[in-house]
């Protein structure tokens, strides 16, 4: 079945790692980016787990920890106490996902493709995560180098076009004029190549 892909904010959200080895390690690296407060909960965790910014409790998992966590991922290396990890956040309605055990999860994580605030998740639903990796490496291939620096400046243009153009639909396409314009260069536009994607018509 296929799951439906919510976009979610988790600045500031808690989330749980349990388990210290390299699996761990790389859950970490791809939540950090988008602000969450992580804890990992290991006795023994890598190296680099330690400099990562997140709070570390050396020991096994206990029930409690879950008091203060938005969502979980159970890392451990033993498949029975991701189980009874899942089992309990399924109980309490906490979003738990489980590594390389997917009817264990209530969340998957997807490949990931990221440039300031764009992300793209690409999931199979758990049935081929090598055609999932194949696909975002194609989207990246996609975008030009400075996909962030283009959607920062699109989006500074948002008040002046709403000035100009009061009407939603006259906006929409013009918005749609400067990104391929922008898609064409492979960088954010100038004032004058603006001015000039606009033109007369935008000005009311």
């Amino acid at each position: 079945m296929a799951y439906f892909p919510f976009f979610v904010d988790l600045e500031g959200q808690r989330g749980l790692i349990v388990g210290g080895g390299t699996v761990a390690l790389r859950k970490a690296e791809k939540l950090l980016p988008y602000g969450p407060a992580l804890t990992v909960v290991a006795p023994e965790p890598v190296s680099e787990l330690a400099a990562l910014p997140v709070e570390l409790t050396r020991r096994e998992f206990q029930p409690e920890d879950l008091d203060r966590a938005d969502f979980v991922i159970a890392a451990t290396d033993n498949e029975e106490e991701n189980h009874r990890i899942s089992a309990l956040c399924q109980g309490r309605k906490i979003p738990v996902n489980v590594v390389d055990d997917k009817e264990a999860c209530s969340f998957l994580f997807p490949a990931l493709v990221r440039r300031g605030n764009l992300s793209v998740g690409v999931s199979t639903g758990g049935s081929s995560p090598t055609a999932a990796i194949w696909l975002k490496e194609q989207i990246e291939g996609l975008l030009p180098e400075q996909t962030e620096e283009i959607l920062t400046w699109l989006e500074a243009q948002r008040p002046l076009l709403k000035e100009r153009l009061p009407d939603q639909r006259a906006r929409a396409a013009r918005f749609a004029r400067l990104f391929a314009a922008c898609l064409a260069l492979g960088r954010p536009l100038t004032e004058q190549e603006r001015e000039r994607e606009l033109g007369e018509d935008a000005y009311g």
